[in-house]
């Protein structure tokens, strides 16, 4: 990801995708994702769901700079199921999401190849049947200010467009709000500009 981009692709919402190969089915669930420690609820609701799979395939790519990802074969042969889905996420250029395919063993080995193309195509339907969204990558700042200078912090959150995530309104006051990565070193400036403000970088989101 070049240094100037502040945009990503995730899907707004969960979908799912359906591939059939010589009795073999092949379930494709997509979801959006930002926490690894609700992946294993997702199995075992997919594992109730369907309790005569035999297996529950998964991989994931996580954060704006995709840089986090992890995937499992869940005892197919290394390398024919989470390997594919990883590479179809990686080939859309899509991060904060899972997808997990649960297969039904149709009685006929499909082998190396045909087991890559049954977890590649399930995962493509699946992210076929999804809205692909671009979300942008937001830094969260907290604002400390005097009650005096509400007015100020105020107009300069209008005049950027901020979301404020949480505010404390008292003598002193703070505020939380997110930044679009690209419009930080503006609003930096003009918090600058700002008599008795402070400020601090919290996240990136």
């Amino acid at each position: 990801m070049s240094l100037f981009e502040d945009t990503y692709f995730t899907i707004g919402t969960a979908s799912e995708g359906l591939f059939r190969d010589k009795g073999s089915k092949f379930l494709a669930y997509a979801y959006p994702f930002k926490d690894e420690s609700v992946l294993k609820d997702i199995l075992a609701q997919l594992r109730e769901l369907h309790p005569k799979a035999r297996h529950y395939c998964w991989a994931y790519r996580m954060t704006p700079d995709r840089s986090v990802f992890r995937f499992n074969d869940d005892g197919e042969p290394s390398g024919t199921a989470g390997r594919p889905l990883l590479n179809v996420l990686l080939s859309k250029d899509i991060t904060n999401t899972l997808i997990v395919v649960v297969r039904y063993f149709g009685g006929t080995l499909l082998g190396v190849p045909g087991l890559i193309h049954a977890y590649k195509t399930a995962a493509l339907e699946a992210l076929a049947n999804a809205q692909i969204v671009e979300r942008t990558i937001n830094d969260v700042y907290r604002i400390d200010f005097d009650y005096l200078q509400m007015n100020d912090v105020m107009r300069l959150v209008k005049e950027e467009n901020l979301t404020i995530l949480n505010q404390n309104f008292d003598n002193r006051c703070s505020m939380e709000v997110e930044v679009r990565k690209m419009q930080v070193n503006q609003f930096v400036h003009k918090l600058d500009n700002i008599d008795a403000v402070q400020y601090a970088y919290l996240k990136t989101l």
